[in-house]
């Protein structure tokens, strides 16, 4: 985070408690150039300028908790991960918001979304700081959603999501006022075993 006291204080939220239902297996402890895609994810967080950083884990699988061994993150388990994204948004905002209340916006962060780093995050949080706009998101393809950055007026509008309901209606909500960051790499996420393929045969997997 900034030590500039002006500017806004921005936490995170790792979302990764997906159950992986057409994969077949924990996408979290899948391995990219040597750490799973939840340590990865979750080191990237750190080195951001976001502080405090959540991660939000479902119940079922008990080796992702040692994937967080040594990082300094706050570890929160959704317990109704089964009914989709929308309740990790909620329990991870409500435990960003109750560890660190002053927080001026959060950013949604995926764990699947393999090849994400620091640097990524930190111009998601830069568009934010430049014209604090309602959201600040990613723009990818011919689609857009996360890592985007929400203000805290949309906090309980987050709060409020159900089911497999992302952000991304809040964000069409806000479309006129959102700023758009060019980000391809979000655009490289692993739902599939080919998504898996194609990633790990790339010449930057290793």
């Amino acid at each position: 985070m900034s030590t500039n006291p002006n500017e806004p204080k921005i936490g995170l939220v790792l979302l990764a408690a997906g159950g992986s239902r057409r994969l077949g297996r924990p996408k979290q402890l899948l391995t990219y150039r040597g750490e799973s895609l939840l340590r990865r994810a979750a080191k990237a967080a750190l080195a951001s300028q976001c502080s405090p950083a959540v991660v939000v884990l479902s119940a079922s699988v008990e080796e992702l908790g040692s994937e967080l061994a040594g990082l300094r993150l706050l570890t929160v388990v959704n317990p109704d991960w089964e009914e989709g994204i929308g309740g990790s948004i909620r329990t991870g905002v409500t435990a960003l918001n109750g560890e660190a209340p002053e927080l001026d916006a959060v950013l949604l962060a995926l764990c699947d979304q393999a090849v994400i780093e620091h640097r990524h995050l930190d111009s998601l949080v830069e568009a934010f700081c430049a014209s604090h706009p309602p959201v600040a998101a990613s723009r990818y393809g011919d689609t857009f959603g996360a890592p985007a950055v929400f203000h805290r007026s949309l906090f309980g509008d987050l709060g409020q999501l159900t089911g497999d309901q992302g952000a991304k209606k809040i964000i069409f909500r806000h479309l006129q006022s959102t700023v758009f960051v060019d980000l391809p790499e979000a655009g490289v996420d692993i739902d599939t075993e080919e998504d898996y393929a194609r990633l790990t045969s790339s010449p930057d997997s290793h």
